[in-house]
């Protein structure tokens, strides 16, 4: 085993992110990140700090072939419960389910935000139609979006131990998923960036629509919520794919230090946000059949999901 692979088995056997890691060694989180990765080797004083923070010996970390550390370090900064190992496979397999995963459950939310269209259409027509068609097509979008949610949650549970016990990948398997994170980072700032310029745009065509159309104000909402949804849907497809790759890499907000702390895990209050907004919705909504004005508090939602997001990762990393 190379010094690399060593490094971040004894990381992760800790409990420590690169982060912490880092400041542990005074030096940044790149320089880490450069050991782990063999693009970098650590100078002798830099060795000598490693082998006191692992408990381990520096023949351990410099000589290859040296493979058992002086004191069993799992021993030391673990539990008694052995870890489970992840082979190449089964980490490519929790990728691709995360992936599935995470379009269901972005794809619920984003239908929870559709759902309140037809009232808002129908609104406009008779009141029969109002009163009757608009609820019930948002009562069948809801149901689809909740049996999204469940089976979401179905696709995830057979991999449910990757959040809560500690982990052991299999050689190789750390390369791979350092690399595919990196392939994805643009692609997740890009979603977070026209998802936060969608929320902000998307009062733009209510405005322009009921100047020039006093009859139309219904399309110009109707805009306003599918430009909405479209940036939830972004955002927490992109964030939740993400995840995946910590939970494999036990970074962020799931190291195996708050594994053994037995902290819950807090993965669903974006979600869980959009659906008591839904609920509070529906429930004045129908209290005061005030259809025409109730659906404000969605851009109001949307405006506020980034702080949402930023409050759900900032838990997961305490």
């Amino acid at each position: 085993m190379i010094l690399a692979d060593k490094i971040i088995e004894l990381r992760k056997k800790a409990g420590m992110s690169q982060d912490e890691l880092a400041e542990k060694m005074d030096v940044s989180r790149q320089s880490v990140s450069k050991w782990e990765g063999a693009q970098s080797i650590p100078d002798l004083n830099k060795i000598l700090k490693l082998s006191q923070i692992f408990g381990v010996s520096t023949d351990y970390l410099l000589k290859d072939d040296f493979e058992k550390p002086a004191q069993e370090v799992s021993e030391i900064l673990t539990d008694d419960k052995p870890l489970r190992s992840v082979s190449m496979e089964e980490a490519n397999r929790f990728l691709e389910i995360n992936r599935r995963s995470a379009f269901k459950t972005a794809l619920g939310v984003a239908l929870c935000i559709l759902s309140v269209v037809p009232p808002i259409v129908f609104s406009e027509l008779s009141d029969i139609l109002s009163e009757t068609l608009g609820p019930v097509l948002m009562f069948i979008i809801i149901a689809i979006a909740v049996g999204l949610f469940i089976s979401a949650g179905a696709d995830k549970k057979p991999f449910s131990y990757l959040e809560k016990e500690g982990i052991d990948t299999a050689y190789g398997v750390d390369g791979m998923l350092k690399e595919k994170q990196s392939q994805f980072s643009p692609v997740h700032t890009k979603n977070l960036i026209i998802g936060v310029a969608l929320f902000i745009l998307s009062i733009i065509p209510p405005i322009i629509i009921d100047e020039i159309f006093d009859f139309a104000s219904d399309i110009g909402a109707s805009m306003l919520f599918a430009m909405i949804a479209v940036g939830v849907f972004l955002i927490v497809k992109s964030s939740l794919i993400k995840d995946g790759f910590s939970i494999l890499l036990e970074e962020d907000g799931f190291t195996r230090e708050k594994k053994l702390r037995e902290k819950k895990n807090i993965g669903s209050i974006t979600g869980s946000y959009w659906l008591i907004v839904t609920a509070g919705y529906l429930a004045y909504s129908f209290i005061t059949f005030d259809w025409g004005r109730s659906w404000i508090v969605f851009p109001v939602a949307a405006l506020l999901t980034p702080i949402v997001c930023n409050i759900e990762k900032a838990l997961k990393s305490k």
